[in-house]
């Protein structure tokens, strides 16, 4: 395949982006990036994508989908929740980290994460920066929530993480940035970002291999 038919296998097979699974219909506005940022720090733990994307899920069914619901609950109730998802191995210490994220951006940008992009001056290394002043999101947290937030902040665009660009180049892809973006128009960058991190994270396959296998599926 030469590159543009990658990318396009690519998108096909696993071009959903995580908030997409979690059931977020990202937007330019408060409760979508918020929710986003949730993920985001349910991410940043040694755990399966797909758990955090469920403990994602569980917390948005409780009602939890604003800064001000999650800094209002009980401990407990995020516990329970984190619970519910079998999200269990560090669900004390996210539940924490939840409502200490929830209370700082309800205090420095009042529940806005726009206002932190501003403050950023939509800067991505500064976006990152300022991410990672909330609880347990370190530098691969800032990439996670920058690697998706793409789709709705074109200041952003193109973002790629060491992780995805690692797999860009098992596939013969561009390993920069710039070269990578240009295969795909703006819209898909976060997808095509997403897809190349799924088949990275692929514990079965190298990612070459993995999307040669899904290709040929399709075609069989």
């Amino acid at each position: 395949m030469d590159h543009e038919e990658t990318v396009a296998a690519l998108l096909e097979r696993f071009g959903r982006t995580y908030a997409e699974e979690a059931g977020i219909t990202l937007r330019d506005t408060p409760a979508p990036l918020y929710r986003l940022l949730v993920l985001t720090t349910l991410s940043s733990v040694r755990i399966g994508a797909d758990l955090a994307v469920a403990a994602a899920r569980e917390l948005s069914a409780a009602g939890l989908r604003t800064p001000k619901a999650m800094a209002d609950s009980g401990r407990r109730a995020r516990v329970d929740a984190l619970g519910r998802a079998h999200y269990v191995r560090y669900d004390e210490s996210t539940a924490t980290a939840l409502g200490r994220g929830a209370e700082l951006l309800l205090d420095r940008w009042h529940g806005d994460l726009r206002r932190l992009r501003d403050e950023a001056d939509s800067d991505p290394d500064r976006v990152a920066g300022l991410l990672r002043a909330f609880p347990r999101i370190g530098p691969v947290g800032a990439g996670i929530f920058c690697r998706e937030a793409q789709a709705v902040w074109p200041a952003l665009r193109p973002y790629f993480d060491d992780r995805a660009l690692r797999a860009a180049a098992d596939l013969g892809l561009p390993r920069t940035p710039a070269p990578l973006a240009a295969l795909t128009p703006p819209r898909d960058l976060a997808r095509l970002a997403a897809a190349l991190t799924r088949v990275g994270l692929s514990h079965h396959a190298r990612p070459r291999d993995l999307l040669a296998a899904a290709v040929g599926g399709e075609r069989s």
